[in-house]
């Protein structure tokens, strides 16, 4: 017997095995939070799967998502990340990586690390929603508003509510599987 799934991920095995392994699962870890923070970016506009596709060439064209290297990237690394065929190709979306990455590291410095400052939007305790279908499944919350204020208050860029509920749903802020879905409690 198959394992019943959220269905905006069926028929694609990386769709698959990213719903199956990581969204919604609790993220502490900076970089990690980091590097969703911006794919979540470049996906703006675009569908998740576009961006999970290319992945790999984020990694690679954006230091493993180093924070503190891309907070020093210049104009030159930026021209070089827009001839980069392998990668989404936005000079907004690349500029606002870098200022996000200033900015990323201005929050650890007044928090102690970003995930103290993220997950205290939450009280450290993921929200489960209860959601029976896709299409019940908010685009923004009101806490996803006030996250993205904050975030743009911080010096962030690029950053709608939107793209932070999407970010809160990848990172298990909220636990967005559907109630019948084989990871709705499992998310670990």
């Amino acid at each position: 017997m198959s394992k019943i799934r959220c269905d905006w991920c069926l028929g694609d095995k990386l769709y698959e095995n990213y719903h199956d392994k990581e969204w919604g699962v609790p993220v502490f870890d900076d970089r990690l939070l980091f590097e969703s923070l911006t794919l979540e970016t470049f996906q703006a506009g675009l569908s998740w799967i576009t961006v999970l596709r290319k992945r790999e060439h984020f990694k690679k064209a954006f230091d493993n998502f180093d924070y503190r290297k891309i907070a020093s990237y210049n104009i030159q690394k930026e021209d070089e990340l827009m001839s980069n065929p392998s990668i989404i190709r936005n000079r907004q979306k690349i500029e606002s990586t870098i200022k996000n990455a200033k900015s990323f590291m201005k929050i650890q410095k007044s928090k102690g690390s970003f995930s103290n400052y993220i997950w205290e939007f939450v009280s450290g305790n993921p929200i489960l929603n209860d959601y029976k279908k896709s299409n019940e499944i908010p685009t923004y919350t009101s806490l996803s508003k006030s996250i993205s204020k904050d975030l743009k208050q911080n010096g962030f860029k690029f950053i709608g509510p939107t793209i932070v509920y999407s970010y809160m749903q990848s990172i298990g802020i909220v636990n967005d599987h559907l109630v019948d879905c084989f990871r709705y409690l499992k998310v670990d």
